[in-house]
């Protein structure tokens, strides 16, 4: 296990290996500015793994140009234990989500969106989006906590996806909890 520190806002991807936000961000508008007349998604999203000694989070940020790609990364936290209770793992993944999104302050959201904001008559677009690992069907144990997380991510101003369609959540971030 990693020594990372509960509140270690260092982000990472494949590329780079240890990231503030502010890169992340910078990376962020990198890519948006590569094609501003693009149809843009920055989702967020949070899985978690329960191992022998410990509980590993991955929350996922995802910056997707509709069929030009996208660019991601993710932050690692790690609980010193197992965290068994469905409950309280769902809600902190949706914490740790919730965290991540507070650091888009709404100046820097309205800096994202003023990179598309002269191209919408060509077809541009900005939207965020919270991926939730739960389902909706009967199947689905987390069913019962799906009102409760929408309503958290509603809460701040994003739309929620929850599966099959929180692919951020239940395959990007769910990659690196193994």
């Amino acid at each position: 296990m990693t020594n990372l520190r509960l509140y270690d806002f260092s982000f990472q991807n494949l590329t780079n290996k240890s990231m503030t936000f502010n890169e992340v961000y910078y990376h962020i508008i990198r890519f948006m500015k590569k094609d501003p007349t693009g149809r843009y998604r920055l989702i967020f999203g949070t899985d978690s793994q329960v191992h022998t000694t410990y509980t590993r989070f991955i929350t996922g940020i995802v910056i997707q140009c509709e069929s030009k790609g996208a660019w991601a990364c993710i932050r690692k936290v790690m609980v010193p234990r197992k965290m068994m209770n469905l409950h309280e793992r769902i809600s902190y993944e949706t914490t740790l989500t919730e965290e991540v999104v507070s650091m888009f302050t709404e100046e820097k959201k309205e800096q994202l969106i003023n990179i598309v904001l002269p191209h919408i008559y060509k077809g541009s677009s900005f939207t965020i989006e919270g991926h939730i690992d739960i389902g909706s069907s009967t199947k689905n144990k987390t069913r019962v906590f799906v009102n409760e997380m929408v309503g958290r991510m509603e809460s701040l101003g994003i739309e929620p996806k929850i599966k099959p369609d929180s692919f951020v959540a239940s395959s990007y971030a769910n990659r690196f909890t193994k």
